[in-house]
């Protein structure tokens, strides 16, 4: 089972959900390199690994602290575009450096019938750390930025891509938090009736 949250309905912010609780108990998820790989896999940013052809691209050290970096400077531009505060401009610059950076190669390949297909070549932990990156400059910098919630139970800190009809979602995943905060709230109001 894996131990990875992607509610956040972006790559970016999928990244992000690598670290929860972030204003109590910090929880890190990726703690070695094959978290990292792992993650990158259950992402979807790399094709399911085959006992032929092995897709998770190798990660060490070097990229895993990369990675970190990545994400707390996205966490900090969503918390300051969301807080209406100002910009880290450290935040912005090693953003806006990976995004810069050339991501996976696609290449044309002859399909069955003389079709052509885009087919995705060979991923390294830096061209997909460059995509997410991107991917946060997308979100960021387009209408949807004021879309980007943290969810409303506490302890939890995930942010997520508020995509209801009517844009008042509070909480990153009703199966999760979701069923509990209604859950807590329908033991509060059964309390409140039973009396002491």
């Amino acid at each position: 089972m894996s131990t990875f949250r992607f509610h956040g309905g972006r790559h970016c912010l999928n990244l992000i959900a690598t670290v929860s609780r972030r204003r109590t108990e910090r929880v890190e998820r990726l703690a070695t390199p094959a978290d990292l790989g792992r993650w990158f896999a259950e992402a979807g940013l790399v094709p399911p690994d085959s006992p032929a052809l092995p897709r998770t691209p190798a990660v060490g050290e070097p990229e895993l602290r990369q990675a970190h970096v990545l994400r707390e400077a996205v966490y900090e531009l969503f918390t300051a575009s969301r807080r209406e505060r100002e910009i880290p401009p450290e935040a912005l610059a090693v953003v806006n450096g990976w995004a810069a950076r050339p991501g996976p190669a696609e290449r044309l390949e002859a399909g069955s019938g003389g079709r052509l297909r885009r087919v995705r070549g060979e991923a390294t932990a830096e061209t997909l750390l460059a995509e997410i990156a991107r991917d946060a400059v997308d979100l960021l910098g387009g209408p949807l930025a004021a879309r980007v919630r943290e969810c409303g139970l506490e302890p939890c800190t995930l942010l997520f891509l508020d995509t209801s009809r009517s844009g008042h979602r509070r909480w990153c995943s009703m199966d999760g938090c979701g069923a509990r905060a209604k859950m807590a709230a329908y033991r509060a109001r059964r309390a409140a009736r039973e009396g002491p």
